[in-house]
């Protein structure tokens, strides 16, 4: 089994991740600035309660346990941060990328997992799925954060052994974490979900669990076989309509107006507002390319999940 150090570990991805790991038997080395449910109840078990910036406690963690994989999930979105993503996370984030990459390096770290995001690749509008090897536009400060730390650790491990894996992940949702689906169909200066003409059109997200396996699927891999940079995200898009049904079920939207397409270009835009604000969804871009291709990480994990099958 492999010994693998998880940062963000307490936020709702570490913890399903932590579950899965420990369930396989592995060794996990976890740190938070937040405690967490797992603390004292599986030897295999580590918490460390420290800021990512903490660069001695975590090197130490790195320095005095042989750590085969590294999965950062710190400064990430639906993970340990706010939605709303302020110069203070971005500072953040750009302290953690100067040492914890060279201190992977400097202790012989397997394998890096990087959690990044498809909003790196920007506004499509092509109708050709978008693949990892489009030029990326990355303009919200989210994209932006994400994409420098993506370009550092290629730059930092480059002549490294270690193996480094860049997981862009669509907005993450699980059975009752659907904040990401309901910005895509709610109106909040009108207080009402809204569909456009039938509802037909679609979103790529990312079932946590598809993150999951995914993550599972590169460590199982002999020595780190498969690195480079993958869309993590659903097999298939959700349209419109079935985001409002799910919500309707659940009783978490009310009422829900249809409109007419190419009135989403009369409706309420603030530009500002999108570059800052994670699930901010301007409707003035909802018939853009929101298609991913997964192609490449199916080939390390099935993508099975849903919103159908998810818990």
């Amino acid at each position: 089994m492999s010994s693998i150090l998880i940062t963000g570990a307490s936020g709702m991805i570490g913890q399903y991740l932590t579950s899965s790991l420990l369930h396989k038997k592995h060794r996990v080395f976890a740190v938070d600035s937040k405690t967490n449910d797992f603390i004292g109840k599986d030897s295999n078990y580590s918490f460390t309660q420290c800021d990512i910036n903490d660069k001695r406690a975590i090197c130490n963690i790195m320095e005095s346990n042989h750590i085969d994989v590294v999965v950062h999930l710190a400064n990430s979105v639906d993970n340990d941060i706010d939605s709303l993503v302020t110069d203070a996370e971005i500072k953040k984030s750009k302290i953690t990328d100067k040492y914890i990459y060279s201190a992977a390096d400097k202790c012989g770290v397997g394998c890096f997992i990087l959690l990044s995001t498809t909003e790196v690749y920007g506004l499509q509008k092509g109708r050709e799925p978008i693949r990892e090897t489009i030029a990326e536009k990355a303009i919200t400060n989210y994209s932006v954060m994400k994409l420098n730390s993506e370009k550092l650790m290629e730059k930092a491990l480059k002549k490294s052994d270690t193996i480094t894996v860049v997981a862009r992940a669509a907005p993450i949702y699980d059975a009752e974490h659907t904040d990401n689906l309901h910005s895509h169909v709610f109106d909040h200066k009108e207080n009402v979900g809204y569909v456009f003409g039938e509802g037909d059109y679609g979103f790529t997200f990312c079932c946590v669990f598809n993150l999951i396996d995914f993550i599972n699927g590169i460590i199982s891999v002999p020595q780190g076989k498969y690195g480079g940079i993958y869309n993590v995200c659903d097999s298939r898009q959700l349209n419109a309509n079935e985001i409002i049904q799910y919500e309707k079920d659940r009783h978490r939207i009310g009422a829900v107006i249809r409109r007419s397409p190419g009135s989403e270009k009369a409706m309420f835009f603030n530009k500002g507002k999108m570059r800052t604000d994670y699930r901010y969804f301007d409707p003035t871009i909802t018939y853009n390319n929101w298609l991913f291709d997964n192609t490449r990480a199916k080939r390390i994990a099935p993508m099975r999940w849903s919103l159908s099958n998810t818990k």
